[in-house]
């Protein structure tokens, strides 16, 4: 196995820990670590991705999205309030950086209307109907 299949299988592992935790911690974000997942798994192993499609955590959080269907309402909203959350406590920490606020209101706003409108809305129920 070559050094890059490593950093892959590596990056993958952190981003599945940390995806995972963020399935169950509300402050923290589990898709963007997910994802990252995905990617690595799929670059390292072909072994490890299929594994890796068929957890539950993918199928409930990225399956849909990666599918090209789009995602449900609820979770566009959960990861919309997480990632407002975060960014809140980030801009109120930058009181002394103005440019730094200017910057992460931008990243927010972007974030919001490419969740709203570049991110189809599925019904809950389609889910279980496309398994």
């Amino acid at each position: 196995m070559n050094l890059k299949k490593i950093l892959y299988i590596l990056l993958g592992c952190i981003g599945l820990g940390i995806g995972a935790v963020g399935a169950v911690v509300p402050m923290l974000p589990a898709f963007p670590f997910l994802l990252l997942a995905a990617f690595c798994f799929a670059r390292s192993s072909e072994k490890l991705h299929n594994w890796f499609v068929n957890t539950k955590l993918y199928k409930d959080n990225l399956e849909d999205y990666v599918a090209g269907r789009g995602m449900t309402k609820k979770t566009k909203v959960r990861i919309m309030v997480t990632v407002t959350l975060l960014m809140s406590i980030g801009f109120a920490m930058m009181g002394a950086v103005p440019v730094g606020r200017i910057v992460l209101a931008c990243v927010w706003v972007f974030h919001i209307v490419y969740f709203l409108f570049g991110i189809k809305t599925i019904p809950a129920n389609s889910t279980e109907a496309a398994a």
